[in-house]
């Protein structure tokens, strides 16, 4: 048997301890085998089998297109209480540039955001729960597809998840290279922003480079546009509160007419807040200086806004108790309860306003080698760790009375 690469105190640790070859062959399985948002027919098969395999009492599929929900009954259930564990199980369209042996087998398609070793640690934690059931209730173990842009959270929720299953409180982890393995962190507010989808299209009216004068340049006007645009944040969100306006592509005439002026240009970008009410003032300034700063040229500018993700947004309460939780695995010291939220966003938001939870960090060292990298890998040297931080979560929620 291979042996941790660090200690966690708790039985739930040393117990899952033992599952240390099975969960890296599942992981690496999952890595080799990338599926996108709601194509996670493989993926999803391989957790039916592995529950399956666990013993857990029930096994739900479809949810969600090719979600999995995992169904677990503690020693007693009196308690009449129900907790649930997500993890999120698609791959990205990236071209992986590792060489190891599980490396991608799907040109274009990785694991490029360790969800691979999410759904392995949820797996470690269902064969934990099934084996021992030391707990008062019913835990829900949620295998949640489409998570990078397709909001697998929310098809998961329309197609009934929550009125199946009525969890109390939900609880999903991501893996954080910035932090080093053997590491928890966690906030009792924001821990991922708002993202939106912001589309700007101006309208000029084209003709001849060499008579300009002629013409109503829309790349000059969107030019103006995209440098007043970081005026918004600098100039209109108090300084304690947060957003982020990037305007990250512009598209426009022809790269082989040198000489024609193009009557329309598109700038497509992403805003990100904390917040609705800095949400909304960001949106209405940008709409309104985009209009002016148009006018001014003698063009036209609308503006389209669409809101893809909320703001993950923890629950006071479960993530003090996801705190304590982590504390009693690896101790106070490794356990960052005022993590610095971020800009990036997460579909579990979702989730988050239907049910008070809490999303923590799990760290995993790779600082040189962030999310959403080429070279990016899960460090399998975390999934007993990630494994009993879900099995103790569902534990000490609904703990055995003595």
């Amino acid at each position: 048997m291979l042996s941790p690469k660090f200690k966690a105190n708790g039985r739930a640790f040393a117990h899952i301890a033992q599952f240390i070859p099975e969960l890296t062959a599942l992981r690496r399985d999952l890595h080799q085998h990338p599926e996108l948002g709601f194509e996670e027919v493989y993926t999803s098969g391989r957790v039916k089998e592995a529950l399956r395999l666990c013993g857990v009492d029930e096994i739900h599929t479809g949810i969600g297109k090719t979600g999995v929900v995992g169904v677990i009954k503690g020693r007693s259930t009196a308690s009449g209480r129900m907790v649930g564990l997500r993890a999120d199980m698609d791959a990205l369209t990236m071209t992986e540039q590792n060489d190891f042996t599980w490396k991608s087998a799907t040109q274009g398609m990785m694991h490029g955001c360790g969800h691979d070793g999410h759904v392995a640690m949820l797996v470690g934690a269902a064969r934990y729960l099934a084996e021992t059931r030391n707990f008062d209730g019913t835990a829900v173990l949620v295998f949640q597809p489409g998570e990078e842009g397709f909001a697998g959270a929310k098809q998961m929720i329309e197609d009934g998840l929550f009125e199946r299953f009525p969890v109390e409180a939900i609880y999903a982890m991501h893996n954080w290279p910035a932090m080093k393995p053997g590491t928890i962190g966690i906030n009792d507010g924001a821990m991922m922003a708002a993202a939106d989808r912001v589309t700007i299209e101006v309208t000029g009216k084209g003709g001849h480079g060499a008579h300009a004068y002629l013409a109503v340049d829309p790349v000059l006007v969107a030019a103006h546009i995209i440098t007043a645009a970081q005026s918004i944040v600098s100039r209109n969100v108090r300084p304690i509160d947060s957003a982020v306006v990037s305007l990250c592509a512009i598209q426009a005439g022809d790269l082989h007419a040198m000489s024609v002026i193009p009557g329309k240009a598109t700038i497509v970008g992403t805003i990100r807040t904390f917040s609705t009410e800095v949400q909304a003032l960001v949106e209405k300034r940008l709409a309104e200086l985009c209009s002016a700063v148009a006018l001014g040229f003698g063009a036209q500018a609308t503006v389209q806004f669409e809101h893809s993700y909320p703001a993950t947004i923890n629950s006071a309460r479960e993530a003090n108790f996801a705190a304590d939780v982590a504390e009693s695995l690896v101790g106070a010291e490794h356990v960052d309860r005022e993590l610095e939220p971020s800009m990036g966003a997460e579909d579990f938001s979702f989730m988050l306003q239907s049910k008070p939870g809490a999303y923590l960090r799990l760290g995993q060292g790779g600082e040189n080698c962030f999310l959403h990298n080429a070279r990016y890998d899960f460090n399998d040297d975390v999934l007993p760790l990630g494994s009993a931080l879900h099995a103790s979560l569902v534990e000490q929620s609904m703990p055995l009375s003595t």
